[in-house]
């Protein structure tokens, strides 16, 4: 106890004294970093101090050439006006030149200038003073002069210019002399900064070096020390563990045992168990109830037990002899009760490997018949939903079929009612006619002229409805066009086309019979039952998606009769069924808005492939 005590003191005796060396060589890095950054930071600010003064020592030279050009431009002026404009820059000038080259010497809080120290740029600076008063005081007699109501006088104004010409160029190049000297001046600055920075990078490496020898190196060996007694303690430990693992061998089959019995427990009710040769080592109470038999009628072959038929028995002793593998198998069975009723149960058959090597079945089963009834009802439904779906398409092709006899009989009737009589009437006119009566015989020509004209228009009438020549011939487009303007041309009412589509497009035949047929059917409703007088057929083709929209200004209806079928072609409605059977049989959508009094729209939509 003593040992370890003082095993104990000795380790945090070690750990103390290696922290207080890491902490401190910590500190001395910091300490440096920290002035470092001190005298970089006071080294910007000295820079910036010293880039503020050299670019107004500059600007003095600008300035002086400024009042110079200013000078030089006011002796040159003409008018009265320019005069006027350029005194006010040369007074700018000036003070600000002024200002510039006091605050260079004594300092300004202005213009952020400090008070100048250095000894040769004081006496550069008394060295340009002759210079700058003369250029000065030139400048000040200028614009002193300028006051006066007569103006400048020449002589006056030539003798101040001259002065500044003179002066300009010295004091421009001992300006130049002084920028070299501030320039010089902070070089100076900079290299004494890196001798500095570098003999704190000298310090920081030493500082390092030290940590390298009395720190790490130490705590290295320490580190090495540990790992090699904990690789020591390893290898003990795996060892014991090995010596551990062949204890729990056998512990662990009886643990797997209780697995597969807890499984048995916690998932299912219906179980039963069987030996190697078929006999019944336990069945549960629920199976028992289920199947209809009393505890006392346990004993035999299982599958005796589980069904009455002898075909179900024999199939379920080839199932339990042939599952001898350490597979689970699982199976749907139906299953006769002794009681005559039929049973639906998944069955799965675990194989069991108990420690004394005789192989045993454990059976579990879940009772599905419910499912299958429901099954059964879905499959009846499914079946009786599609002869329903059958019979509903074999009624709407009987209603086609209809609707198509009604579009011939209608055909014939126009062409028995109208083309018939007016050939008809042709004939008894023509029979009529009496050559000797020649007054008689020139009306009857001109009334068969009439006649013919109106026969010609009928036939025309009735060839269109059939199936126009442009539609197999250029397309959608230009049969709708035409369509449009005959029968505004045969209706009197205002049918108009418009095409927002670029180019004629041309689709696929049938696509196009059927989008022809739909719009033919809604313009010909416009004009017969909505009574419209302004029929717009509009065609876009845009991104794949023909767009056909038929807009009219009738009565309208109801938009509720939509959703009703019609029960025969003489109660109506027939036109609308059949444009949606059209539009259908091509894939297509049809939209129908109708507002009473206001008009209907009809619009055709088809998606193409291409």
């Amino acid at each position: 106890m003593p040992d370890s005590r003082q095993q104990q003191s000795l380790d945090s005796e070690t750990f103390v004294r290696i922290r207080n060396r890491y902490l401190l060589a910590l500190a001395a890095i910091a300490l440096s970093i920290v002035v470092a950054q001190v005298l970089i930071q006071w080294h910007l600010d000295s820079q910036l101090s010293d880039s503020r003064i050299i670019n107004v020592a500059g600007r003095q030279r600008a300035y002086s050439q400024k009042l110079v050009k200013e000078a030089l431009l006011l002796r040159d002026a003409t008018t009265e006006a320019d005069k006027k404009q350029i005194i006010p820059e040369i007074r700018e000038t000036l003070s600000v030149w002024k200002a510039s080259h006091e605050g260079l010497q004594s300092g300004s809080a202005a213009l952020q200038l400090p008070v100048e120290k250095d000894a040769a740029i004081l006496a550069h600076f008394k060295e340009i003073e002759p210079r700058y008063s003369a250029m000065a005081t030139a400048v000040e007699g200028i614009l002193g002069n300028s006051s006066t109501a007569d103006g400048i006088p020449s002589d006056r104004l030539q003798n101040d210019i001259s002065i500044l010409l003179k002066n300009e160029r010295p004091f421009l190049q001992l300006m130049d002399t002084i920028v070299n000297e501030y320039d010089q001046n902070s070089k100076e600055k900079l290299q004494d900064l890196k001798r500095k920075e570098l003999l704190l990078l000298a310090f920081s490496l030493l500082i390092l070096l030290l940590e390298i020898l009395f720190i790490f190196k130490p705590l290295s060996i320490q580190i090495r020390k540990t790992i090699a007694d904990l690789m020591h303690n390893q290898e003990k430990s795996e060892v014991r563990a090995k010596e551990i693992q062949q204890l729990f061998t056998e512990k662990e089959k009886s643990l797997q045992e209780l697995q597969e019995l807890n499984f048995v427990i916690d998932n299912a009710a219906l179980f039963a168990s069987a030996r190697k040769d078929g006999s019944i080592v336990f069945i549960s109470k629920k199976l028992l109830k289920l199947l209809g038999i009393s505890e006392k009628r346990t004993s035999g072959p299982l599958a005796e037990i589980l069904t009455a038929d002898e075909g179900q028995r024999e199939y379920l002793r080839e199932i339990l002899k042939g599952n001898r593998k350490n597979v689970i198998r699982t199976e749907e069975i139906k299953i006769a009760t002794v009681d005559g009723r039929s049973v639906w149960l998944d069955m799965s058959i675990v194989p069991m490997h108990p420690s004394s090597r005789q192989q045993s079945i454990l059976i579990l089963c879940s009772d599905i018949t419910e499912r299958k009834k429901n099954l059964l009802k879905v499959e009846q439904l499914t079946q009786q939903n599609f002869e329903e779906r059958i019979l509903q398409k074999k009624a709407q092709a009987s209603q086609i079929v209809e609707g198509q006899e009604e579009e011939r009989k209608r055909i014939a009737k126009d062409i028995h009612d109208g083309i018939g009589q007016m050939l008809t009437a042709l004939k008894f006119n023509i029979e009529s006619i009496d050559l000797e009566n020649r007054q008689k015989t020139a009306e009857k020509i001109t009334y068969l002229k009439s006649l013919t004209a109106d026969l010609i228009k009928g036939v025309r009438t009735a060839t269109f409805n059939l199936t126009p020549p442009e539609l197999s011939d250029h397309g959608i487009f230009p049969a709708l066009q035409k369509m449009t303007r005959e029968l505004s041309k045969l209706t009197g009412k205002t049918i108009l086309f418009e095409n927002r589509s670029e180019g004629n497009i041309r689709f696929d035949s049938l696509a196009e019979t059927n989008i022809y047929r739909v719009t033919q059917e809604a313009v010909n409703n416009a004009i017969k039952y909505a009574q419209a007088n302004y029929i717009l057929v509009t065609i876009n083709f845009k991104d794949n998606l023909l767009s056909v929209l038929i807009d009219d200004d009738g009565k309208g209806f109801d938009n509720s009769i939509l959703g009703k079928p019609p029960k025969n072609t003489s109660e109506g409605g027939m036109g609308l069924f059949f444009m949606k059977e059209r539009i259908d049989y091509i894939n297509g959508r049809l939209f129908i808005n109708s507002v009473p009094g206001e008009g209907t729209r009809v619009t055709i939509n088809y998606k193409t492939s291409f």
